[in-house]
């Protein structure tokens, strides 16, 4: 008969911290959420430290290179998407890595011929108000002008009236040429008092713009993440499929970091993809794999060279693995088994493997919950899909503002590689849901009020550092009616009656 696990399967949901001794110097400020993204030996130091523990999911309505970019900026990394065409992913991952360089490459371009209803609408679709202006509307066309908000008046304008009337024409820009340094390009915003700074080639074609807003954002995101030439990290999701073709695009793009994505990990089908990735990049090119639930697929993916293992199956809020093929574990139950054996594994063989709890967060304080349980950074889906920066329509239901969601292994993404178990290709059934989600806002403030409350818990707990939490936190298991008892009860809420009124 079935191997039937004597524990039941928990969430995140059945836990909570206890609190431990508190120190003076237990204050959020001196909390450090530093954590290891990939594998290393003991007495070394990880090729990628994250400054905060959290990557964004693997998923089209979450990972665009807009979100990678506000990630990185907080200290955690993006895995831009890869159920897309080979060079539109690499293209996210590459715009990422240009971004930071300070060399932005310009995503609002018109032609001089085009008229202020054009440039009205590229502006309401871009965000961005400083416009290059080039002969054939593209980002590396010759630069003709710049047109910027100060350049025109909606309410005293024509829509018709042409960009070349009312731009700044090349011959009064000040732009630098290519060859230029960062740290020059700088100087010159500065000494010219300029937000933009274009720089052309010696045919004139736009290259980049350097923006005094990035300069002054650098000092906004004391945490961001950087590579070895001050660029944003990015990761980018791959599969069992193409990875031969796949790969190598997004190494040249300049990813940091690859993860197979796979609703289950225990393969056969991800020990050839890492065995095809050492054997063409040997250690260089860091991949994560996964999914798993317990030590066996672990120890499986570990022998198999993963830099880092994802756990969970059928946790996130879209996914309806469980309830189609009855297959999975909760989060909570799974993480703790999946921490143990890595802890195993390293007392072994002195190699450190980093897993990430994939799925499952419902609450801000499931995130500490995941940590304290032994993950070493969080995947999150759901969580990031609400902000501005996810790539998906904000649209208004109700006289409320909600964001589109959707699985992987729903029919509007039909990611079947994710799902793939060989034979033919294609997509056989549905795993996931087509959703939305409550609109939040901006990345960045949502991320640091999250964080705001781990670090807090983590002082009550006694902790300073994601290894110190997970050495020190003591859970305990609440029952049904403790469940109760932790939110409002017995109280008629304010809101609920001035909500009759209406």
């Amino acid at each position: 008969m079935a191997k039937i696990f004597e524990e039941p399967s928990r969430t995140f949901s059945e836990y909570l911290l206890v609190p431990g001794y508190s120190s003076a110097e237990c204050r959020v400020e001196n909390v450090s959420l530093k954590t290891p993204l990939t594998r290393f030996k003991k007495g070394e130091e990880p090729a990628i430290t994250m400054n905060i523990p959290m990557t964004s999911a693997i998923m089209q309505s979450v990972s665009g290179d807009e979100l990678a970019i506000a990630l990185a900026r907080e200290g955690g990394v993006s895995f831009i998407f890869g159920s897309q065409p080979i060079a539109s992913q690499a293209e996210m991952v590459r715009k990422v890595k240009n971004h930071k360089a300070g060399f932005v490459r310009s995503n609002t371009n018109i032609r001089p011929d085009q008229t202020l209803a054009d440039l009205l609408e590229l502006k309401e679709r871009t965000g961005h108000s400083t416009t290059a202006v080039t002969e054939d509307g593209t980002a590396e066309g010759r630069l003709v002008g710049i047109v910027t908000s100060r350049d025109y008046r909606v309410s005293r304008m024509s829509m018709d009236t042409k960009i070349e009337t009312f731009m700044t024409p090349f011959e009064k820009l000040t732009y630098a040429e290519e060859g230029t340094s960062l740290s020059e390009a700088n100087d010159m915003l500065w000494d010219c008092k300029l937000n933009a700074l274009p720089v052309i080639d010696k045919n004139r074609r736009l290259l980049y713009f350097v923006f005094r807003k990035d300069y002054i954002a650098h000092k906004e995101y004391p945490d961001e993440l950087l590579d070895k030439d001050k660029r944003y990290v990015v990761g980018a999701g791959i599969n069992t499929r193409d990875f031969e073709e796949r790969v190598p695009a997004l190494v040249e793009a300049g990813a940091d970091v690859l993860c197979i994505d796979s609703s289950e990990g225990y393969s056969q089908w991800q020990a050839d993809t890492l065995a095809w990735v050492r054997s063409k990049y040997g250690d260089s090119v860091k991949v994560g794999a996964g999914n798993v639930i317990d030590k066996e697929g672990f120890d499986f993916l570990a022998e198999a060279g993963a830099d880092f293992i994802k756990v969970g199956i059928g946790g996130g809020s879209i996914c309806i693995t469980r309830e189609q093929k009855g297959i999975g574990r909760g989060q909570a139950s799974a993480v703790i088994e999946v921490a143990q054996a890595r802890n195993e594994y390293y007392e072994k063989t002195g190699i450190y493997i980093p897993i990430c709890s994939d799925g499952g967060i419902v609450y801000d304080y499931h995130m500490t919950l995941a940590l304290a349980m032994g993950a070493d950074f969080l995947m999150l889906g759901r969580y990031f899909s609400r902000f501005d920066e996810s790539p998906t329509n904000k649209i208004q239901i109700n006289g409320n503002y909600y964001k589109e969601y959707w699985g992987e292994g729903s029919a509007r993404a039909r990611n079947w590689q994710r799902y793939d178990l060989g034979g033919n290709a294609g997509m056989k059934f549905e795993e996931g849901v087509d959703s939305y989600v409550p609109y939040a806002g901006p990345l960045s403030d949502n991320v640091r009020q999250s964080l705001l409350k781990v670090k807090s818990t983590m002082c009550n707990c006694g902790s300073l550092s994601i290894p110190d939490l997970q050495r020190d936190a003591k859970l305990t298991l609440v029952s049904a009616t403790s469940i109760i008892e932790g939110g409002a009860h017995d109280v008629i809420l304010k809101d609920s009656i001035s909500g009759t009124g209406n």
